[in-house]
């Protein structure tokens, strides 16, 4: 069971995560989240932890182009994408970092595409509102398809996790608020009993998940490499994001949900 802490504000809470037996590790750089960290602050925690610990940076409807360059300022391993995008922006992004999550809130119309989102190496069913902390009716988390890694958030605490993992089966879970003492701190307790929980449920049902592979590292791009033959390389010298967004110096054109 993949478990990833989100909202990480400091390195105290990273490290507690790591030591409890977090597999992954989430900054947010989205504006207005309460949990919003600078891209040096990120750079100062993420280098104090166990390269094989994975390291996520979330984004809201930001530029393709300034995604991955916060992200590779960072020194991250992933991308996780929680607002609109296409699945050619998420295609881009995918071939410049090394793991990338497509987030998408319960019952959105947008699960009904999700073969078009071929580039995201995991799913992630979310609450209509992030990081609230509210609980969607897992009904809508039901019936997601097996070759696809799912990570279930949107309100789970130690308390309900294991419930949820019995019912929706999923690859892997992620929480910021459920084990929170106060917004961007997190409280020791409940992050030990909610990885513990997690794990625990996962052994019990003795699930055998599809193995889709390790994320592929990125590489750069020689002048004879052909980039539309290996999705996995990483041309610094394109020709820029989809559409053309290729503003380094602030959001994307689309508001912040």
């Amino acid at each position: 069971m993949f478990v990833k802490i989100c909202g990480i504000t400091n390195e105290e809470d990273a490290l507690l995560a790591v030591a409890m037996g977090a597999d992954a590790v989430g900054f947010n750089f989205a504006p207005g989240s309460p949990r919003q960290i600078a891209v040096a602050q990120a750079r100062d925690i993420a280098r104090r932890l166990p390269p094989e610990v994975m390291t996520v940076g979330i984004f809201r409807d930001e530029a393709p182009q300034r995604v991955v360059e916060m992200v590779n300022a960072a020194g991250l391993h992933g991308v996780q994408l929680h607002g609109h995008e296409t699945p050619a922006e998420g295609k881009w992004v995918r071939q410049r970092v090394q793991f990338l999550v497509q987030a998408f809130a319960a019952g959105d119309r947008m699960l009904d595409r999700l073969d078009e989102y071929t580039a995201a190496d995991a799913i992630m069913i979310d609450s209509a509102s992030p990081g609230s902390g509210q609980v969607f009716d897992w009904v809508l988390a039901e019936g997601l398809p097996l070759d696809r890694r799912v990570i279930l958030a949107g309100g789970l605490t130690p308390d309900n996790v294991a419930d949820a993992i019995h019912r929706i089966h999923p690859w892997g879970v992620d929480v910021a608020t459920g084990v929170e003492k106060s917004p961007g701190r997190k409280d020791a307790s409940k992050v030990m009993r909610f990885i513990n929980q997690a794990k625990e449920a996962a052994e019990t049902d003795g699930e055998e998940h599809i193995d889709l592979g390790a994320p592929t590292a990125h590489r750069a791009v020689g002048p004879n490499d052909d980039l539309d033959g290996d999705p996995m390389l990483y041309d610094w010298e394109d020709d820029g994001p989809p559409g053309g967004r290729d503003d380094l110096d602030g959001p994307g054109d689309r508001g912040v949900a």
